[in-house]
């Protein structure tokens, strides 16, 4: 029997709650938001499923939860330059959520933008293990990756690695073929501005993190112990230390069973070390 909680009943906490339901991920799902209105025809829309899955607002049923997800605060939207310009206004959402967390053991997984930082900070503030701390976004960034190489005829694996964000990674040297610096270069400046068209036109992405993130709980629930590009709190792997960022990891049931030390080309090296160099100081900024 699994249980999940969600904090944050907006676009993506309540796809991830449906998308649970439907796939019967989880037992028992407790949703969480200030907002009560929304969070209660969340709830009552989920029992229109018919589906047999217990159902919860009780936010005391959070810290006992086997799987925790962080999806509350404020989403980017066409004013927000960038994900890391979201730290302030959803830093003090994440210390609420962090109460809320007291006496919790399970495997927390961080959707919330700047998600590295914020996923840093839960982990340091709820003194949870590294190890039980999952940063989401790598998995979205590579379908998006995989999108773009396919347009192009390139073959091979999509992985992106690095913050997700201005600073993220794509694995170039995972493809079948070598691709110039100039055409890395443009995949890259559009990976960047991907989600813009998506926030303009319907404001805010649902669909594709959604997906991704059922996928990720799947892998956790059902133990399948896949290597998934997810944000982890380093130190020392790839020789960073004091924050969080994206990197090949074993998922398991008890959360990031191993982090794998990928050999990286020169372009994605440069690359990952300005990831490194702009997660630490916005998690130095987040500190607790």
């Amino acid at each position: 029997m699994t249980s999940l909680a969600v904090m944050g009943a907006g676009r993506i906490g309540g796809e991830v709650a449906f998308l649970a339901t439907v796939l019967g991920l989880a037992d028992e799902i407790t949703l969480y938001d200030i907002n009560r209105p929304l969070l209660e025809a969340q709830i009552l829309e989920l029992s229109h499923t018919g589906l047999d899955v217990r159902l919860s607002t009780d936010p005391v049923a959070i810290a006992s939860a086997d799987i925790a997800v962080f999806a509350a605060g404020s989403p980017r939207n066409p004013g927000v330059r960038t994900r890391a310009d979201l730290l302030g206004v959803n830093l003090p959402v994440a210390d609420h959520c962090c109460r809320l967390l007291q006496g919790f053991t399970g495997v927390l997984v961080t959707i919330t933008n700047p998600m590295d930082a914020n996923n840093y900070y839960l982990c340091r503030a709820t003194g949870l293990p590294r190890e039980r701390c999952i940063g989401f976004g790598g998995q979205l960034d590579s379908a998006r990756f995989a999108t773009f190489l396919k347009e192009r005829g390139r073959e091979g694996p999509a992985w992106v690695l690095g913050e997700h964000g201005e600073h993220q990674v794509p694995l170039f040297s995972h493809l079948d073929a070598e691709v110039p610096v100039e055409e890395r270069d443009a995949i890259l400046a559009r990976m960047r501005g991907s989600s813009m068209p998506v926030i303009k036109g319907k404001g805010g992405t649902v669909f594709g993190p959604a997906w991704h993130i059922s996928a990720l709980l799947k892998c956790i629930t059902l133990n399948e112990r896949r290597v998934l590009p997810v944000s982890c709190v380093l130190d020392g792997e790839y020789g960073v230390k004091g924050c969080s960022l994206g990197v090949p990891a074993r998922i398991g049931l008890n959360g990031i069973e191993e982090i794998y030390e990928w050999t990286l080309d020169e372009w994605e090296e440069a690359r990952f070390r300005d990831a490194a160099e702009s997660s630490c100081v916005l998690c130095r900024r987040s500190d607790v």
